[in-house]
């Protein structure tokens, strides 16, 4: 008998070794910050100097990704991530662990299939195309604060890549299960509630096509209403009751980008249709940039941008130009100069940082945004 256990043992412990050996977990991150000027930061016209709370030329954070080979082609795959204020040491996204990214499933020839907090298909459909990212100053986080923040709990998604296209769908059964929003002011929408299937609900959708020298997409993002949801335009006005689950706030995309020579340039167009079910009347946006980078030398990109928004129902209008230089000490590690400045229509009340409250102008006041910080990748 216990000759017999010996072997199950052995046998056990050569299995699980070999598991092991197949596995992989890997620690990585980001810390970025610096000191940032923003004029006009309150109605009065004042300006405030900070360390950002929360990005730079990239948001901070660290996060522990996975991989584990099954055979035939087909893998276990998750990634939790946490984002965090270099400032304080506190969690971003509402104070999550994992506020991130948080998410668990497969990898084979069907693509990935995947559970949890994640990504809904705005964020990667604007990852190419929007050259400047999820910067301090980039217009697509500044002038609609959910793009850099595209991201949804209680969610499956599957994206897979055949020939240059890549197709993507993401499905939450209730996008915000704490409350925090994926961008200030849109309330708790945990959905799950039964009797009302679509209460919460969001979906998205991705088709694109990458080419060595260009790419295209397109997207489509959409938000139903819940009990205590509410809508967020931009500073200034308030959020709007978003109570109902016929109540709709979409977003859709048209993108792409292009190499030409040393120069790439990337740009497109982002439409958001909010429609919320009450006597407020439906809100409509458009927003169209371009962006451009070029390597002066191979240790030294130069990066810059112009976007513009236009809101018909609350008559707004926004135009943000910005730029950047980045000087890249090793393969780790950067520093970096950058500035921008947005022009606010009369009633227009955005703000050009993304580096966290406390800079909102007064109604028609322009703003200038300026920051010179250190970043360090893990």
């Amino acid at each position: 008998m216990k000759a017999k256990q010996v072997v199950l043992i052995t046998l056990a412990s050569a299995c699980c070794s070999t598991g092991f050996a197949q596995s992989s977990v890997t620690l990585y991150g980001i810390v970025d910050t610096g000191v940032e000027l923003v004029t006009h930061a309150n109605k009065t016209g004042d300006r405030v100097v900070r360390i950002p709370a929360v990005t730079g030329e990239l948001p901070s954070r660290w996060g522990l990704r996975g991989t584990e080979d099954l055979g035939g082609g087909l893998a276990a795959i998750f990634d939790v991530e946490s984002g965090f204020n270099v400032t304080s040491g506190t969690s971003n996204q509402g104070g999550r662990l994992f506020g991130r990214q948080a998410w668990v499933g497969f990898k084979g020839p069907f693509g990935t299939l995947t559970f949890g907090r994640q990504y809904t298909m705005t964020y990667w459909a604007s990852l190419d195309s929007d050259l400047l990212g999820p910067d301090i100053y980039s217009g697509l986080g500044s002038l609609d604060t959910y793009v850099p923040n595209a991201r949804s709990d209680n969610t499956f998604a599957w994206k897979g890549v055949y020939r240059g296209v890549t197709a993507g769908l993401t499905y939450s059964f209730g996008r915000d299960s704490a409350g925090t929003g994926n961008s200030p002011g849109q309330g708790t929408c945990a959905g799950s509630v039964a009797g009302s299937f679509v209460q919460c609900r969001q979906w998205s959708a991705l088709l694109r096509y990458d080419t060595s020298s260009f790419g295209v997409a397109a997207a489509y993002d959409e938000q139903r209403g819940g009990a205590l949801a509410a809508t967020n335009f931009f500073d200034g006005v308030a959020p709007a009751a978003f109570t109902s689950p016929a109540a709709k706030d979409v977003r859709e995309q048209l993108n792409g980008y292009a190499n030409i020579g040393p120069v790439k340039l990337g740009g497109g167009w982002l439409g958001r249709r909010v429609s919320t079910q009450t006597p407020t009347p439906a809100v409509k946006s458009d927003m169209f940039y371009l962006t451009a980078s070029y390597y002066v030398l191979p240790q030294l990109p130069v990066e810059g941008g112009v976007y513009r928004i236009v809101n018909a129902e609350h008559d707004t209008r926004g135009t943000l130009a910005m730029a950047r230089t980045t000087y890249l000490l090793s393969k780790a590690t950067a520093v970096y100069l950058q500035g921008g400045y947005l022009f606010n229509s009369a009633h227009a009340a955005y703000t050009i940082s993304q580096g966290g409250g406390g800079t909102t102008p007064g109604q028609g006041m322009g703003q200038l945004g300026m920051m010179v910080g250190i970043r360090h990748l893990f």
